[in-house]
């Protein structure tokens, strides 16, 4: 395994630097509500990643989703799927020819554009007629920054049960009511999951062990942010 030392690092950053749409320390949460509200199907941009030094993502919009990929750099190139690439030139002239991606949940994403890093505005403001406050008694430490967290993953599951009703969604999961997701072996399919409530025990099969996997770590991250009121 390849290690880097903050200057080598560094060195990566200012590499990097010349690449339009690495957007640096961009958060997952906020790359998401980049992609969903000003991105198209397909638009993609790398970033930091809380991995460490010569780990990124690569965040791209898949439809009404984003997908979240990852890039890392050793002392060989970059790697990024099955490829490897010498220098950042070789990458970005793979992303060139609008690569394709597919996941474990059977998702196939074309990357298609880049999604840059500066983005021209306007220096157009609002016009202030009217300024006061009320008068509420609220001090500095009222001031809680709050935003719904964001976390996004699609893709076709299999419900247990004996009649099958439709291919097409049937019903929503309240997560707030549920209290625990943990793989299940009781079953006789395999890569199977369950999110348990208070009146109902709900059983899902993935394609793949990995991809149910993710499920759950998705799963108990909503379940977490639920509880912490967000």
């Amino acid at each position: 395994m390849s290690s880097f030392s903050d200057e080598s690092f560094e060195d990566l950053s200012d590499e990097l630097a010349s690449l339009g749409w690495y957007h640096y320390d961009l958060s997952r949460h906020a790359a998401e509500a980049l992609l969903l509200s000003n991105g198209t199907d397909g638009s993609y941009l790398l970033r930091n990643s809380n991995e460490g030094p010569g780990c990124f993502a690569l965040s791209v919009r898949a439809k009404d989703s984003v997908k979240h990929f990852q890039v890392t750099r050793n002392s060989n190139g970059y790697v990024f799927g099955f490829n490897e690439f010498p220098t950042l030139q070789d990458f970005v002239n793979h992303f060139a020819n609008q690569p394709l991606l597919g996941s474990d949940a059977g998702t196939l994403i074309v990357l298609k554009c880049p999604y840059p890093w500066r983005v021209e505005e306007p220096s157009i403001y609002e016009s202030v007629r009217v300024h006061t406050a009320i008068q509420t008694g609220r001090t500095e430490n009222d001031l809680v920054a709050n935003a719904p967290s964001l976390g996004t993953k699609e893709g076709f599951l299999v419900k247990q049960g004996a009649i099958v009703k439709c291919e097409e969604p049937i019903r929503t999961l309240d997560l707030r009511s549920c209290s625990a997701v943990q793989f299940d072996y009781s079953q006789d399919k395999v890569n199977c999951f369950c999110l348990v409530f208070p009146d109902r025990t709900f059983y899902l099969c993935a394609k793949t062990g990995v991809e149910a996997d993710e499920w759950i770590k998705i799963l108990r991250w909503k379940l977490s942010q639920i509880r912490k009121g967000r």
